[in-house]
């Protein structure tokens, strides 16, 4: 079953003829080259453009660098990148009159000065220009900066619960376990036998995304990275920070690393998408808080994987479930805390588990696996009682719960209604 993917493809052609390049980036796997080169391709010819205006180009494909006259196994025996010259000609010889062309290039990073190319068609007025690309140059928080300003980016996540739920060939009430397990890759929506999903997602983060890193970097201490990841997965949705994780690798793995490594390996991950370091914001103060930090993953499944499996902590995955879901739906979102004091004075910290801002809108939201009872219920909403706005506040819960506000106002949700339902936090 085919995955429409149809918030990106709006995505896409909201930005259609807007005079910059439309940049997707996103994790390796996620599905960037089938919505350029299958979706948004299809919609084009939908809407009445011309094939032979449509002017696809993979550059990691064996059969479009023929065309280039380009021999793909001396490209990756000697390293090289492609010939400029060799692609522009290509192009020229593709655009036959003034009507509007639409240019969608795959792994772009293999064109030799591709930023100057792609910045020179922009002065075509009937150019319309979309790319994806997998290189450090494209899973950089800077790649709009590659074209000078003139770069749209569109971030694709791997699949939603929603998008995953929408395809999930087994029956339905086992699809949120399976989420919770094997994440969203759209690969493992085609895989009906568990083993083969272990496989594939440990295969996934070992030999590509790992790999990536450490050849880019050119790392010379590669058990130094895999030890820290497999810590951050450990501690997911838990404050850290490099000095706790250098203290933690001293005493247990017995590595000397320091807090200035541990930073540049956690950009490294942050880089290449596998996950995300969200920081505290001061909610009455209103200012960030640098450290400590929580770490989540760009999809569950691949930090099971990392783990093989043995700390599949609902509790905790649930929390990055739903930080992935708000940045899905367009949020920026931190961690929020709020002053307590107590009898003697002392300041401590209550945490609001997300505050979500797109616009003029903010979120105050908590995850709980569970409501066991009212001791349990006040924990949860504590924080919620010393915030004096009137934002809304909700309660997404693990456990299977009816909708409901309480006397205060605050939505208590099923955390597959909130995922199932795109205006959950507005009901």
């Amino acid at each position: 079953m085919e995955v429409k993917r149809n918030k990106y493809l709006k995505m896409l052609q909201l930005r259609m003829h807007n005079g910059l390049i439309k940049v997707i980036t996103g994790i390796r796997r996620c599905g960037k080259s089938y919505l350029l080169n299958v979706i948004f391709y299809n919609y084009l010819l939908s809407i009445g453009v011309d094939e032979d205006h449509i002017i696809k180009f993979a550059f990691d494909s064996i059969e479009d660098l023929e065309l280039l006259r380009v021999d793909y196994q001396e490209l990756v025996n000697n390293q090289n990148k492609i010939n400029p010259n060799k692609f522009i000609k290509y192009i020229s010889e593709k655009i036959k009159d003034d009507k509007k062309y639409y240019i969608l290039l795959d792994e772009v990073q293999f064109l030799d000065g591709f930023e100057y190319v792609l910045n020179g068609y922009l002065r075509k007025s009937n150019l319309d220009i979309y790319v994806t690309g997998s290189n450090s140059k494209f899973l950089s928080t800077d790649v709009l900066t590659e074209f000078r300003g003139r770069g749209d980016e569109i971030h694709v996540l791997p699949l939603s619960y929603s998008e995953f739920y929408e395809s999930f060939s087994g029956e339905k009430k086992y699809a949120f376990d399976s989420y919770l397990m094997y994440g969203g890759l759209p690969a493992i929506c085609q895989m009906n036998d568990d083993e083969q999903k272990i496989s594939y997602l440990k295969s996934q983060m070992e030999n590509v995304y790992l790999k990536d890193i450490k050849d880019r970097q050119n790392l010379k201490s590669e058990q130094a990275l895999d030890e820290l990841l497999n810590v951050l997965a450990s501690g997911t949705s838990c404050l850290t920070n490099p000095q706790k994780l250098a203290n933690t690798f001293k005493s247990i793995k017995k590595i000397n690393l320091s807090t200035v490594t541990i930073d540049r390996y956690i950009t490294y991950l942050q880089e290449a998408f596998i996950l995300n370091k969200v920081f505290r914001y001061d909610i009455k103060g209103k200012k960030y808080i640098s450290t400590p930090y929580k770490i989540y993953f760009e999809d569950v499944g691949l930090r099971n994987a990392r783990l093989d499996f043995r700390q599949v902590e609902e509790t905790h995955l649930i929390e990055n479930i739903i930080y992935n879901e708000l940045r899905y739906r367009g949020f920026n979102v931190d961690i929020g805390v709020i002053e307590k004091r107590d009898t003697s004075n002392e300041k401590n910290w209550l945490e609001v588990d997300f505050v979500a801002n797109k616009g003029s809108k903010r979120y105050y939201i908590q995850s709980a696996y569970d409501i066991v009872n009212e001791e349990k219920m006040n924990q949860e909403l504590q924080s919620f009682d010393r915030i004096n706005d009137s934002f809304k506040k909700i309660i997404i819960v693990g456990k299977p719960i009816k909708s409901r506000y309480t006397e205060k106002g605050y939505l208590f949700i099923n955390i597959e209604d909130f995922l199932l339902n795109e205006n959950s936090l507005e009901q």
